[in-house]
């Protein structure tokens, strides 16, 4: 029996209205404050997106919108101008917030802290403002990445000492693609849910609901130029794949842009350490912990090789950590390699 225009209204509609805020209220089972709270820190990330697209779509037309600032952050990583564009625009959004008392960024030294906020806002969002700047000048994917936390007790040394614990303690992370459409995924620990900006509404529309990603895929993405500065068990791994029928290597610079192709299609993303940089370059707080939440609330699994991402607590705000991220075989696959090599050092030790 056909369908009749009556019913093709109803369904048009009723998915138009599947927005981010009514999707995480009925996540949530609850209009009580907690849930109102999470809604509205999902609509201010909304908000930054919508802003930070916007400013993408025109930075070939714009002046002052391509290239460097001149300055260097944290990381010791030259700041181009849409990475302080973005980081400026999560602030900004979030100051209007109410609930957020502090921001931590991978482009921040410290914390930035919203005193007017801080007597009843008692969340805190991480976020790395704008991963894979080196794209924007030559019109490749970018992406921000968020998570957010719940303050515990009052920071009065402004050390924020309490954001120093493991990715278990993340109530919602995320992350927005800025590519051919806008879109969001995040999780609020009940599954993980892809949104994209219909730009008509200007409202982020649910697309895919409790994303589930393959238990295994055929694509690796790693960055291969580092092949020798790798660890041997890495480049064993990767001398295994190349010599497998079927697997595709996928790296485009972008971790959320890589991340989404994986969570989409299944295989496996590695940024191991290297000679230079054993622990990595990745943030665990920004952007590896963030990943990895979604990543295993949608079936996936995360490590840095020799334990689970998540059970990682950081020594300090900016620590770094190698990252293993995909489908659960691809990355058990990638663990035994290292354990293999692990378990050849300890008998040659003895």
């Amino acid at each position: 029996m056909a369908e009749s225009p009556t019913d093709t209204h109803e369904q048009t509609l009723d998915r138009d209205c599947r927005t981010l805020s009514r999707h995480v209220l009925q996540q949530l089972q609850s209009f009580d404050a907690a849930a109102q709270d999470l809604s509205a820190l999902m609509n201010r990330i909304a908000l930054a997106g919508k802003l930070i697209a916007r400013r993408l779509s025109r930075a070939g037309l714009m002046e002052g919108v391509l290239g460097f600032t001149g300055a260097v952050n944290v990381q010791g990583e030259d700041v181009k101008k849409m990475d302080l564009y973005a980081n400026e625009v999560f602030i900004s959004v979030f100051k209007q917030s109410g609930l957020v008392c502090r921001l931590a960024s991978e482009e921040m030294a410290t914390p930035y802290y919203i005193p007017e906020n801080c007597p009843i806002g008692r969340y805190t969002l991480l976020y790395d403002p704008l991963d894979g700047s080196s794209n924007v000048d030559i019109n490749l994917n970018v992406g921000s990445i968020f998570a957010i936390r719940q303050q515990e007790g009052n920071d009065l040394d402004g050390n924020a000492a309490d954001l120093l614990q493991n990715g278990h303690k993340q109530i919602a992370a995320g992350y927005i693609l800025y590519g051919p459409s806008t879109m969001l995924v995040y999780s609020i620990g009940k599954g993980t849910h892809v949104f994209v900006l219909d730009p008509s509404l200007g409202e982020f529309i649910l697309a895919i609901e409790n994303l589930q990603m393959p238990a295994s895929g055929s694509i690796y993405s790693v960055n291969e130029g580092n092949f020798w500065a790798w660890d041997e068990s890495i480049r064993n791994y990767v001398r295994h794949v190349h010599r497998q029928p079927g697997y595709s290597a996928r790296y485009s610079g972008a971790l959320v842009g890589d991340i989404h192709r994986i969570l989409m299609q299944g295989g496996v993303f590695l940024y191991p350490g290297t000679q230079k940089n054993p622990e990595g370059k990745l943030r665990l707080l920004y952007e590896s912990a963030p990943i990895a939440f979604l990543v295993e609330q949608a079936g996936g699994k995360a490590s840095n090789g020799t334990q689970p991402l998540l059970d990682i607590v950081p020594n300090h705000l900016h620590m770094r950590t190698p990252l293993i991220i995909g489908s659960q075989q691809n990355v058990e696959l990638v663990e035994s390699f290292i354990q293999k090599a692990d378990a050849n050092t300890t008998v040659l030790q003895v």
